[in-house]
């Protein structure tokens, strides 16, 4: 059983809010109706039966799922809105998948355990604060308004952090690491923000 530090928050759907599309739309950032790909390097070709999904670090004890037994844990559909650093962001996109708390109630979370690796097929990383995917704010997905997650949208899964800039969403995600010192990944040493809030424009460092 995983302790008490985790809770249970998210609900598969946008909360009911009478705010505007405009007001939706972070500072800086624009309205898109297509949904561009970006990516670090090139789309790798994740084959299923070589797929899994680990979560470790500071934990008890290790865990990890196939494709198969991903597939069997309990799924959400969510509809959340996105926001990526080149300035768009694309409103109410439609995804099924895991929530982070689903994930973290099969593991028992060491009390040092403060911040995240996002760790990916290919080797790309990205780190946050552990409490900017407990309790409903963050998601691993595999599909995509409706269908499988395309490889080029980080299929088979994709994380999916929507209150943060979408660099932090890592593609092709394949675990996440619990650490009790915070780690700099790939686009953070690079000269990004740390923590990539959109609402306060956290781009670049020193943001």
């Amino acid at each position: 059983m995983a302790n008490e530090f985790v809770t249970r928050g998210f609900v598969g759907k946008r909360q009911a809010s009478s705010a505007t599309k405009t007001q939706r739309i972070p500072p800086g950032q624009h309205e898109v109706k297509d949904f561009p790909v970006l990516s670090a390097g090139p789309t790798p070709r994740v084959a299923l039966d070589r797929w899994s999904f680990t979560i470790e670090g500071f934990v008890r004890e290790k865990v990890s799922w196939n494709w198969d037994e991903f597939l069997k844990l309990p799924a959400q559909q969510f509809t959340v809105d996105i926001h990526c650093v080149t300035t768009w962001s694309k409103l109410d996109t439609r995804w099924t998948g895991v929530s982070v708390d689903t994930l973290l109630e099969h593991v028992e979370l060491d009390p040092r355990a403060a911040f995240v690796t996002a760790y990916t097929f290919e080797g790309y990383t990205t780190n946050m604060p552990l409490p900017d995917i407990l309790n409903g704010r963050a998601f691993v997905a595999y599909e995509y308004d409706g269908l499988p997650l395309a490889a080029a949208h980080g299929g088979p899964v994709r994380l999916v952090v929507p209150h943060l800039y979408f660099w932090k969403s890592a593609k092709w995600v394949t675990g996440l690491r619990l650490m009790d010192k915070d780690r700099s990944g790939f686009w953070e040493s690079a000269g990004y923000n740390n923590h990539g809030d959109p609402w306060k424009e956290e781009r670049y460092t020193g943001d």
